[in-house]
């Protein structure tokens, strides 16, 4: 098996043909609170980050890969590592499966455990870290069933439609 594929799915670069994915993806305000995203992208600009998504984890200090199901190639979801310290050996990490019908068959579990295997074995990473809001129990559950430990909570961190909410900080460290 191949260092960025699981049983079910497999992490792949960013290609031109992901524009439209992406442009549907990106512009869904459902996710936006997750995201930490406030207005629409233009295809013009995701296109300009297509191209510049080549660059080494070392130059842009982050990674974004597409999940992909190995049966028949569909794009279900993105899983990123963002604010890559080389230095201090650490990134974030965060993952979405962009359809509902794509959550709770272990596709999340899967693209989380074979990036945290590229990154403590491939990358040499000291330690991971995420952010997830005090209500998401999915996503603290899946980061938790990976040895994530709640290490922090930032109190009405993330301003919403409904109101502040708190939100955890997380680490898992490369033992």
């Amino acid at each position: 098996m191949q260092i960025l594929e699981n049983k079910s799915i497999q992490l792949r670069a960013l290609e031109p043909e992901d524009l439209q994915l992406l442009y549907r993806w990106e512009n869904n305000s459902d996710i936006w609170e997750v995201s930490h995203c406030q207005k629409p992208f233009s295809l013009f600009v995701l296109k300009q980050y297509l191209e510049s998504s080549h660059l080494d984890i070392y130059e842009s200090k982050q990674l974004r890969l597409v999940i992909e199901l190995k049966e028949n190639n569909e794009a279900i979801g993105l899983i990123d590592l963002f604010d890559f310290d080389p230095f201090h050996n650490r990134a974030g990490i965060g993952v979405l499966l962009h359809d509902k019908i794509h959550r709770q068959k272990s596709y999340a579990s899967e693209a989380l455990e074979t990036l945290i295997n590229y990154c403590f074995k491939s990358l040499q990473l000291h330690q991971l870290y995420c952010n997830i809001t005090t209500c998401n129990q999915a996503s603290v559950n899946l980061f938790s069933s990976k040895g994530f430990e709640i290490t922090g909570t930032k109190k009405q961190w993330i301003k919403s439609q409904e109101g502040w909410k708190d939100e955890y900080f997380l680490q898992l460290i490369n033992s």
